[in-house]
């Protein structure tokens, strides 16, 4: 369950499935990725729903090593943390 949002972006896909920032072709699949992270609570549960093409499940590294991220489409990403059950800190941003 996504628990709270860090940032516009991630937000307003979420309540209007629109951005000003985020690109227009990629609203459906980021609303689709929220969506699917949203109605898990178990991580293992996100690898078997989340799995559309490319969605690159993985760890980060260095000063967010407590971060997750999957792959909207290259360059963009719904970045976030996992404890318990709970997405916090979701974010949509392009941060390579």
């Amino acid at each position: 369950m996504i628990i709270n949002f860090q940032g516009k972006i991630a937000k307003d896909i979420w309540e209007t499935n629109t951005s000003k920032s985020l690109p227009r072709d990629l609203w459906i699949r980021a609303k689709a990725l929220l969506t699917i992270m949203h109605a898990t609570t178990d991580f293992d549960d996100l690898k078997i729903k989340g799995q559309p093409p490319n969605i690159r499940l993985h760890k980060l590294k260095g000063d967010r090593k407590k971060y997750w991220s999957v792959t909207i489409k290259l360059p963009w990403c719904i970045t976030f943390k996992f404890k318990n059950g709970e997405f916090t800190e979701v974010r949509i941003e392009n941060y390579h």
